[in-house]
């Protein structure tokens, strides 16, 4: 969960599917572009994937003359294997692959992005973990989205046709973001963004719906290295984030996250 044109450096501040899954704009002539990071922690609409350790990731992309993109993206992570809880197996699945394509065009001075998303959490045996409030069910997770982009600013909506991220009974579920990239000159950028991510039949006994916020600095060095640093919070209940964690990490607490990227 790659914007590499327009949010290069945000990818690796916030690892947002926001983020992280949306292929380059449209080149004049088809093109295959690469690129790998490392982050201090994988961040995902504001919340931890690696218990607060570091990431290393990495992607492809084709966007065509046309519109028409596809592309993968991946990423080490570590919350399903933290996902067992109470004595319960535990689970494994320690990479997460998104596969995406969609299409991209422009009308009366809005750019317009439409596609579909698959997280595939490579062998991953969720299900496996003992349930949380709902139970769990396979991570593998399946979104549509679209995004629409006037000026510096973009609003994406992204909703689930399966469950989601292993939460039972989430069909449905959907995010709502929207971020701005300002150029500050001189290879900076300012990303401000706020999301908020509503989860369907919730559990009287947990709440998974929250809003997450971030401010993210860019710089390009230059020959396709990138840096960023990234404030990241959520409104997230610790109660209810800890309690998804084996181990009692709360992954919706506030942090920092810096990153290095090279693309070519």
């Amino acid at each position: 969960m790659n914007l590499k044109s327009k949010l290069l450096l945000a990818l690796l501040a916030t690892s947002s599917a926001a983020f992280a899954q949306t292929a380059p704009a449209a080149p004049e002539v088809p093109e295959v572009t690469y690129n790998v990071g490392v982050v201090s922690q994988y961040r995902y609409r504001g919340l931890a994937q690696t218990k607060g350790d570091p990431a290393l990731q990495g992607g492809i992309d084709y966007a065509n003359a046309n519109g028409f993109y596809l592309g993968t993206w991946a990423s080490t992570i570590k919350w399903i294997k933290d996902g067992a809880l109470n004595g319960g197996k535990e689970a494994k699945g320690p990479v997460e692959l998104d596969l995406y394509g969609g299409y991209k065009f422009e009308a009366a001075g809005i750019a317009y992005d439409v596609g579909y998303l698959r997280y595939e959490y490579v062998g991953n045996t969720f299900k496996d973990a003992a349930p949380v409030a709902n139970g769990n069910v396979n991570a593998n997770t399946d979104e549509a989205y679209a995004a629409a982009t006037y000026g510096p600013a973009t609003l994406k909506y992204s909703y689930a046709f399966s469950d989601l991220f292993g939460y039972s009974n989430s069909k449905g579920s959907s995010y709502l973001d929207l971020s701005a990239t300002f150029d500050l000159g001189e290879g900076y950028s300012l990303v401000p963004h706020i999301g908020h991510q509503t989860v369907k039949h919730n559990s009287a006994q947990v709440n998974m719906g929250y809003t997450d916020v971030a401010l993210t600095l860019n710089k390009d060095l230059g020959d396709g290295l990138s840096a960023s640093v990234a404030a990241i919070a959520t409104t997230g209940n610790s109660t209810d984030f800890i309690a998804t964690s084996a181990s009692g990490y709360n992954t919706a607490k506030s942090t920092v996250v810096v990153g290095v990227k090279y693309a070519f």
